[in-house]
């Protein structure tokens, strides 16, 4: 029987669009190329992720490869870029909220650095989780076995009463090979409340 939701963050609690992030600072053309190629699309971004570098150090390999107009943006999307712009995915709010309201314990596991906690209490439905899995403060990433069995042991949760929401085929079937139950995430509210039916969790259709 189910008794915990997991939760993935981006693309699930809330909106990771980095063309969107780029658009909105106002780049286009080449530059917004440059800045989603050399920024987000580069090793150093999942090196921020994964614990494995500071921003500092990520900087550092980053803004060489850049021209110095952009360098001023590269260091907001490494430093701030969640101060003006979280963008909650419709309907998640309310379903996190429902959930909690029904006795389901409430948690988070995400792709993400530690500056995760900074803006966190922002995200709405983030008063209703019972622990976080960052993956930057374990040094590890989903898909990895290491970062759920992480989040198992930390919150005392077995597998098999877990169902994990995640916008990446890859992290469900992870999570389902050490017993989880789980759910693709395709910003189909309609789509995920009628699996969590089929999966025994009394959620409205």
């Amino acid at each position: 029987m189910i008794k915990n939701i997991v939760f993935d963050m981006g693309r699930v609690l809330i909106a990771w669009d980095p063309p969107r992030l780029i658009a909105r600072l106002g780049y286009s053309g080449e530059d917004a190329d440059r800045l989603l190629r050399e920024v987000f699309s580069c090793a150093e971004w999942q090196g921020l992720d994964r614990g494995r570098l500071s921003p500092e150090e990520a900087l550092a390999t980053m803004l060489p490869r850049l021209p110095s107009h952009l360098h001023e943006a590269a260091e907001h999307f490494v430093r701030a870029w969640w101060v003006e712009d979280l963008w909650p995915i419709e309907g998640m709010a309310e379903l996190v909220r429902e959930v909690k309201a029904l006795g389901y314990g409430v948690y988070l596991c995400s792709n993400a650095t530690s500056c995760l906690h900074q803006y966190f209490d922002r995200i709405p439905g983030s008063e209703c989780f019972d622990g976080k899995i960052v993956s930057a403060d374990w040094k590890m990433l989903k898909p990895q076995r290491e970062i759920y069995d992480t989040l198992f042991r930390e919150y005392s949760l077995d597998p098999a009463e877990c169902f994990f929401i995640d916008d990446n085929p890859a992290n469900v079937e992870a999570g389902m090979m050490l017993g989880m139950d789980g759910a693709v995430f395709f910003r189909d509210m309609t789509r995920l409340r009628a699996e969590l039916i089929a999966a025994g969790i009394p959620v409205h259709p």
